[in-house]
């Protein structure tokens, strides 16, 4: 089978996990023996890891420029080129990241509604690419944020459609009131574009419901990770936390910052230490400062790596003791913890979102989310061995029953075969 995965860049600086959901699902179907294509928008995917196999379509620079400026005429041909080339994009690239939708709102509109003139320019091409050059069987989008674009393909192409939910109201309720409720409604409108909707856990099936009633029979397919690659029977010599996320304020680092001083200061657990990996982009340096200011006494027991490198990925596991990333919103999955899971690290997480449901039995679930409960629930699985062993396996267990590509690819290929 051949399928066209449609998916955002986000300039590969740091671990985006809907990007990386994305790209868990093209390696498993490989690896099942289907043919993937995988089509970037806005920005370049330089990490070979994922494979981007098409040209770069809406480019970034390219269309915030003609979405302000030339929404219903044509940008100058110089213009376009100049803003599409590879310095362009690279500079966009370091700036990528943010998690406010602060000043997208034309580009966010434009691409759910897909009916203004900068949209049907590139959308256009993309769709001229698609019938010149591939026939697949079924195209796989990444998220309703696109969803204009499905709307454009099945007008002109009869190709079933899938789409991917996962946390798609962190972005839109950051648009002003007035933007958010444009965005939404123009989801509803479209929602007929679409064959089949899945996303990453029953709770994110209720929080779509609730923001879209309409939404019907959204199937939940739990993400996958290759066990071989995380699989670790080593383990630090001393106890180690570990965050792995992009490295910003709404991740809730400086929740666990304040916990890990906390625990170091009670001393309950000799030798504890703390390791911050992810990534981080320009927006987040300020915030970077903070964090180091707050650890500054125990620095000599605190790693932050400064890049994200995709090599460097699995690898990290291997490193700690625990997975801990308290994310300061209502987490539709948490990729971290089925990457954690495979390399048998059990998770200490708020009693917020999908947790709950995913983490189960492999982890300690603490409440309320503020940094003398997580405090409380970090020493409770580090000093207590027989509880961490019990973890320990429940999450090697989920990662083998749930959480893994084999389980992943066929219940996708499932799910298109009955489309196609």
């Amino acid at each position: 089978m051949k399928i066209l995965f449609i998916i955002p860049g986000s300039g590969d600086s740091f671990y985006c996990g809907n990007c990386f959901r994305d790209s868990l699902q093209a390696s498993a179907l490989r690896q099942a023996g289907h043919e993937v294509i995988v089509m970037p928008l806005y920005l370049p995917l330089t990490d070979r890891a994922f494979q981007a196999d098409t040209p770069l379509f809406f480019p970034a620079t390219t269309f915030y420029v003609a979405n302000c400026f030339f929404r219903n005429r044509q940008m100058p041909k110089w213009m376009e080129r100049m803003l599409g080339s590879k310095s362009a994009l690279k500079f966009a690239s370091s700036l990528a990241g943010s998690t406010s939708a602060e000043g997208m709102e034309s580009m966010t509109l434009s691409m759910i509604y897909g009916d203004d003139q900068a949209f049907h320019e590139q959308v256009g091409s993309m769709i001229d690419w698609i019938e010149n050059h591939e026939q697949p069987d079924i195209i796989h989008f990444s998220s309703t944020l696109l969803i204009g674009i499905a709307k454009a393909i099945k007008q002109r192409i009869r190709i079933p459609v899938v789409c991917s939910m996962q946390d798609e109201e962190v972005w839109i309720d950051t648009l002003k009131a007035k933007f958010s409720k444009i965005a939404w409604k123009g989801i509803l409108e479209n929602i007929r574009y679409v064959d089949k909707y899945i996303t990453t856990s029953d709770f994110y099936r209720k929080t779509a419901l609730s923001k879209i009633p309409q939404f019907q029979d959204i199937e939940v397919i739990y993400p996958g990770v290759d066990i071989d690659r995380y699989a670790s029977d080593t383990y630090p010599e001393y106890p180690v936390i570990g965050f792995f996320y992009h490295i910003n304020r709404l991740n809730g680092l400086e929740i666990l910052a304040d916990a890990f001083v906390k625990l170091k200061r009670k001393n309950t657990i000799p030798n504890l230490k703390l390791k911050i990996g992810g990534g981080y982009t320009s927006h987040d340096k300020k915030f970077i400062r903070t964090i180091r200011k707050k650890l500054s006494l125990y620095v000599d027991d605190v790693e932050i790596k400064e890049g994200y490198r995709l090599e460097d990925h699995a690898r990290y596991y291997s490193e700690i003791s625990v997975i801990c990333v308290p994310i300061t919103f209502e987490e539709s999955v948490g990729l971290y913890l089925c990457e954690a899971f495979a390399a048998g690290r059990p998770a200490v997480e708020p009693a917020t979102g999908s947790f709950v449901e995913i983490v189960g039995d492999a982890g300690v679930i603490y409440s309320p989310n503020n940094s003398d409960a997580l405090a409380d629930a970090l020493e409770k699985i580090l000093s207590d061995s027989e509880l961490y062993r019990a973890c320990r396996q429940n999450a090697l267990q989920l990662s083998t029953d749930r959480y893994n590509s084999y389980i992943l690819a066929e219940k996708l290929e499932s799910l298109y075969k009955k489309l196609c």
